[in-house]
């Protein structure tokens, strides 16, 4: 993650570090948090951290938020962590993620 962003470019896409809090209400972004492994986005899901819910929930809420299709984006690490990494698949995440985290 580059100076104080929660994404990395990466071949074909961006990975993105996530602060994820299930049972949190409706579906939003928080802005952009430190954690102890750098910055994260901050994001609140209403489903329950049961049998993947919430990890679905957030799929679900980051494909519609940055305007892509659910397989463009993935878990792929931090399952059962709050802290996970997303890889988002795509052209132009850059300027959709500053907008989503309040950044740019």
């Amino acid at each position: 993650m580059s100076a104080g962003l929660p994404w990395r470019d990466v071949p074909g896409g961006v990975e993105l570090a996530v602060r994820l809090t299930p049972r949190g209400g409706a579906a939003r972004v928080e802005g952009v948090a430190d954690d102890a492994g750098g910055p994260c986005l901050r994001v609140r899901v209403p489903a329950p951290p049961v049998d993947g819910a919430a990890n679905a929930a957030l799929v679900a809420f980051l494909a519609e938020a940055l305007r892509l299709p659910r397989r463009d984006v993935a878990l792929v690490a931090g399952e059962r962590s709050r802290v996970k990494r997303i890889r988002l698949t795509g052209e132009g995440l850059g300027p959709r993620l500053a907008a989503l985290a309040g950044t740019g």
